[in-house]
């Protein structure tokens, strides 16, 4: 049964580090989180997140060594979601808008203006400027998709630490193009969670 309670998915959210190695999540129910996590919003609309899931045991053991002490999310976990960000995804603009318009979603002189103002930014874009577009915009859609996870019955973790020069080449991406930004482990929560504090908000805020 699907949890529809907004509060408890949202802040009753924890980081788990070890999972029932029973639980295995099927490919369509992936897939189905998968497309509700990408209603994430992403700069013009261009959806830069790109997904991996490495959920067999070859795989596994090719991610093992290039994710330092996150050893066990990657041995327990039903499967780990790399994230990474398309540095060339303008490329699927002319797609985008023009399934927009074809499905009545986008009148044509919007599309078009879009990609005459926007498009010819990203194409100039140096790299450091796509890096941190798909990073923020990839990072939307893993915040939102350990939400959906949470919404579904299972559980995740966030990892920072892996080797980033070696990732996407280990699972035969173009490391020029496709920029880690983020893995997620995903499964049933087999881990003694602990509750984790936070800055209060009047001393991180400031208004003017």
């Amino acid at each position: 049964m699907r949890n529809n309670n907004f509060e408890d998915i949202a802040f009753n959210r924890k980081s788990v580090k070890v999972f029932d190695e029973n639980v295995k999540i099927s490919r369509e129910e992936m897939l189905e989180m998968i497309n509700e996590a990408i209603k994430a919003p992403s700069s013009v609309n261009l959806q830069p997140w790109r997904f991996v899931v490495v959920e067999s045991k070859e795989a596994k053991d090719t991610l093992r060594p290039l994710i330092r002490f996150n050893v066990r999310q990657n041995d327990t976990s039903s499967a780990m979601i790399l994230i990474f960000g398309d540095m060339k995804c303008y490329e699927n603009a002319e797609t985008i808008y023009g399934e927009a318009v074809e499905k009545g979603m986008m009148p044509q002189n919007v599309k078009d203006d879009i990609m005459n103002m926007f498009i010819p930014f990203y194409e100039r874009a140096s790299k450091k400027e796509m890096n941190d577009i798909v990073k923020i915009d990839s990072s939307l859609a893993a915040m939102q998709l350990m939400l959906v996870a949470r919404r579904h019955g299972y559980d995740t973790n966030a990892i920072g630490g892996f080797e980033e020069d070696q990732l996407a080449q280990a699972f035969n991406l173009d490391p020029e193009r496709y920029v880690p930004v983020m893995i997620l482990a995903i499964g049933k929560s087999n881990y003694e969670i602990h509750d984790t504090t936070r800055i209060d908000a009047a001393e991180i805020s400031s208004f003017k």
